[in-house]
């Protein structure tokens, strides 16, 4: 039983200059203990936690020793409990958390418990970023067009959340057109001190995506967590984490004149990928620190799943207390942030000598070595220093299929197709610009890349450079503040001209709801095998992702984009090669557009206010008319309807008694899937538009639904039925099963037919066999989507083989009760000789004490092959939770019994 924090002893009270009290807080200095000075800045946060929730039963005085002597036991991968202050839940994946609410109130009437007891017991921000599907584009009406459309689309899935704000206390929605996630975290939702009840302690946030990161540029602590996890945090249960190394990166120097922060993320990335910092912290310090401005921290923080940290942490210093005050945070509230955040050791002050601080290991990079560069084409981390891009695109052309090859062959490389576009002739080749997007919580949170853009769309336009009509142009800023500083600006018209109209605040090309393509290219494309390229200034081109025909998608800053538009293809050497041709009949080149950093930074000064925050987000509060308009149902059990195709009562508690059915094994499953390495959360989780040929797509029509209102799987998240067809139906999915065949489908091994995932899997069920999954490294990498784990258990799956698993996937896996495996170093399927066509026999205790996290585990297959396998529960917390058969099955127990 829990009992009083034993370290109430250190509880302060923490005075205002001018007199009076800011409130009560537990002082580390306090502790009197010298190791304190040498944490990391974002161990202190969680040093902070353990105390203020020390009982002795969910937090215990021995898990704050383990933290506070973090040198000594981070090496040792111990496991400690964390209490984050919030919960940031976005429109796709509150719909499944607040649907999963709703059922776990259901499973607690019929389990005789108090439903009533299913409720967030610390704050949850639910942003609802709606997806913009970018149907309307090049039109300065376009933001409304898109606004109806979603409403038109979605008023089923809006209605239903608007149900939760007010059926669960504690939650906060924020409704939709007010900006992505991420953004609006940054700007508004962001305490970086919490004041409750008089009691003061640092904001920290776990999210459902794993961009929840961009707010450890504001000093908050953050990341990303599965949806699941994300439930039993808001249900007062602690998270298990393995206590992290940090890595120190330092920062020396200044950025170059004409370097954006997207050029500084890309190259930070490709260090940290090769330093490796999977499941570690990246904290960054130095006095290069001085240098980059609020935004730019974002922009680096916003791509820790990208280099693959659990975050990249910025502590608070004197530029996030101006960042506060030029979002229109109070005088009086900065004032207690950088008094209590002084007082606990969590500020870094410049003018004072850089602390003792001690990091598991170091990096360094000088600004001024800073380049410009794009990533791709296929993956975030493949940098490209643009200087180079020309020759790069041409190796990618010749190199074998793969993140760095297309396999063209050399005749046809330089083909030029003829198509008519609206009566006028046209052509397209290899490398040719399709679809351009400033898109993405990455950088439409950064004045600097966003002005930057309209400057080269401003020196374009003046020059007479046009961009080619069929390419697909659009932009989506982050916020409602990004319109009133370009119209501020006098800009926008600019990129109005040029195409880049905006068409909603929320996540569209980066997810992949770029729209249809113009019917003439896609038919130039696909009829000639043409290699068509994106550009976008999101932070995820992953194959099959931006859209199913542009095969290669380039991650470039928003001014880039705009150059890249101009010049309408990536087969081009901007020092070399003109951009384009002026209205006066000159050469125009790409340095002839660019704008210099004067300008940028003027243009920055000048334009973004505080009051545009202000404005912006008071009118949160008040939503809009066709959020305010929505009628829902005012109970607090909510009245599931059978016929929905949006929301849909799913099957996690069916038959749940109050016992907990104990671990399982796997006997005689098959590969229902064979993967190598790098199959993302992309390729797994239900994404995109719905295929006209994929089961969903059956599942609706068989419903009346008719495929002009399929909507994307993003918007049907909330029905598991759909979900559960969608998953693993990526088209540039890879299974071995297929011997060289790209597609969404597998085999079913038994009768040798080829079918759909969805239907193999179905057709094994019937048949009473379990399945399981083979896969290489880097397993689940990419967003993280719960449905990357609840789709697999509902079809079937019970194990995952691989050799890694990228952190929050294997946590998903596990809170769905799916058994994740890892070879041993220097093993894989292939030098196992594993053919994927086995039965797999995974034994495991049947009682959940026998069991150790990360034991040994024999897998034995049925033609006599055997291998020892690492299992992959973590923690004890995490046996827990496949004992009683999930994570939520757990929880929902738990407050039975209390």
């Amino acid at each position: 039983m829990a009992s009083e924090n034993p370290f109430r002893c250190i509880l302060k009270t923490l005075q205002k200059p001018g007199g009076g009290e800011f409130g009560n807080y537990y002082s580390l200095a306090a502790l009197n203990d010298p190791r304190i000075d040498k944490l990391p800045y974002s161990i202190r946060i969680l040093l902070e936690s353990a105390i203020r929730n020390c009982d002795e039963f969910q937090v215990k005085s021995k898990d704050v020793e383990k933290i506070l002597d973090w040198e000594n036991t981070s090496p040792k991968q111990v496991e400690i409990p964390f209490k984050p202050a919030r919960v940031l839940l976005q429109d796709f994946t509150g719909v499944p958390a607040v649907v999963d609410l709703a059922c776990m109130r259901d499973a607690m009437n019929n389990l005789g418990g108090d439903s009533n007891k299913i409720n967030p017991l610390v704050p949850v921000d639910l942003v609802i970023d709606h997806s913009v599907q970018v149907d309307v584009a090049r039109s300065e009406n376009a933001v409304q067009a898109n606004m109806e459309l979603e409403f038109q689309r979605n008023k089923e899935r809006f209605a239903f959340l608007k149900w939760g704000s007010n059926a669960f206390h504690n939650m906060l929605v924020v409704p939709p057109g007010s900006g992505i996630v991420h953004q609006v975290n940054l700007e508004y939702l962001a305490r970086v001190v919490f004041n409750t009840n008089g009691l003061l302690y640092p904001d920290s946030v776990v999210g459902t995506d794993s961009h929840t990161t961009m707010i450890d540029g504001l000093g908050v602590a953050g990341w990303g967590v599965g949806g699941i996890e994300a439930e039993a945090t808001m249900l007062g249960q602690p998270m298990s984490m393995v206590l992290p190394g940090v890595v120190g990166f330092k920062l020396t120097g200044k950025l170059r004149d004409g370097m954006t922060a997207t050029d500084l993320v890309l190259t930070v990335t490709q260090m940290l990928r090769k330093h490796g910092v999977v499941g570690k912290f990246v904290e960054f310090h130095g006095e290069g620190m001085r240098e980059l401005s609020l935004a730019d921290r974002a922009t680096i923080a916003n791509m820790s799943p990208e280099y693959g940290a659990t975050m990249g942490f910025f502590p608070v210093d004197h530029v996030t207390l101006q960042y506060l005050k030029l979002t229109g945070r109070s005088d009086d509230t900065v004032s207690m942030i950088e008094a209590y955040l002084r007082a606990n050791k969590m500020f870094v002050d410049y003018s004072e000598p850089e602390s003792k601080t001690v990091y598991s290991s170091n990096l360094e990079l000088n600004l001024e070595d800073v380049e410009p560069c794009v990533s791709g084409p296929k993956r975030p981390h493949d940098r490209v220093p643009l200087k180079e891009m020309k020759a790069d695109w041409h190796s990618c052309l010749d190199n074998r299929v793969g993140f760095k090859g297309f396999a063209v062959p050399k005749e046809a490389q330089s083909k030029a197709v003829e198509f008519n576009f609206n009566g006028t002739p046209a052509q397209l080749r290899h490398g040719d610009v399709v679809i351009a997007a400033i898109t993405s919580c990455t950088n439409t949170s950064n004045p600097s890349v966003m002005l930057g853009a309209a400057l080269v769309a401003k020196k374009a336009c003046e020059l007479g450079l046009e961009v080619k009509p069929w390419i697909k142009t659009s932009l989506a800023p982050g916020s409602g503040v990004v319109t009133k500083y370009l119209a501020k600006s006098g800009l926008q018209k600019y990129l109005n001209q040029l195409g880049f109209s905006i068409v909603g605040y929320g996540c569209t090309t980066c997810i992949g709801n770029s729209g249809d393509i113009h019917e003439a290219v896609a038919s130039a494309i696909v009829d000639n095998d043409l290699v068509a390229s994106a550009v976008l200034s999101g932070n995820r081109n992953f194959e099959g992702r931006v859209h199913p025909l542009t095969r290669a998608n380039y991650l470039a800053s928003p001014p880039l984009v705009v150059a890249y538009a101009l010049a309408g293809t990536v087969d081009i050497d901007f020092e070399t090669e003109p951009i384009g041709t002026g209205k006066d009949g000159k050469q125009i080149f790409f340095r002839d557009i660019w704008p210099s950093n004067k300008e940028v930074s003027e243009v920055v000064q000048s334009s973004v206010l505080p009051d545009m925050f202000k404005a912006t987000y008071e009118a949160i509060t008040k939503g809009n008319s066709m959020w305010n308009q929505l009628s829902v149902a005012s109970g607090t059990l909510y009245e599931w309807d059978p016929k929905s195709t949006y929301i849909h009562e799913p099957p996690y508690f069916k038959g749940m008694t109050m016992s907990p059915p104990g671990p399982h094994g796997v006997k005689d499953a098959y590969c229902l899937l064979n993967f190598g390495d790098s199959i993302t959360t992309d390729h797994i989780s239900p994404a995109g538009s719905i295929h006209k040929d994929s089961p969903a797509a059956k599942y609706l029509m068989e419903r009346g639904v008719d495929r002009r209102d399929f909507n994307s799987y993003g918007s049907r998240r909330g029905n598991d039925e759909i979900m559960a067809r969608g998953t693993f139906a990526n088209i540039r999915i890879v299974n071995k099963h297929l011997k060289g065949e790209v597609g969404p489908k597998t085999v079913h091994i038994p009768s040798g037919e080829k079918l759909s995932v969805f239907d193999a899997a179905m057709k094994y069920r019937n048949e009473g066999r379990d399945t399981v999954i083979l896969a290489g490294a880097e397993y689940g990498s990419g967003s993280s989507r719960d449905w990357a784990a609840k789709g697999p258990m509902l079809l079937g799956v019970k194990a995952v083989i691989s050799k890694s698993f990228e952190r929050i996937h294997r946590s998903n896996l596990v809170g769905m009760g799916i058994i994740p495996l890892c070879f041993k170093t220097g093993e894989d399927a292939e030098t196992l000789g594993l053919t994927g066509q086995e039965l797999y026999t995974i034994e495991l205790p049947n009682n959940v004490s026998e069991i150790k996290p990360g034991q040994d585990v024999t897998v034995i297959t049925n033609n006599g092959k055997s291998f020892t396998c690492t299992l992959r529960f973590d923690t004890e917390v995490e046996l827990e939770y496949f004992n009683h058969g999930g994570i939520l099955q757990y929880v929902i127990r738990n407050l039975i019994k209390q």
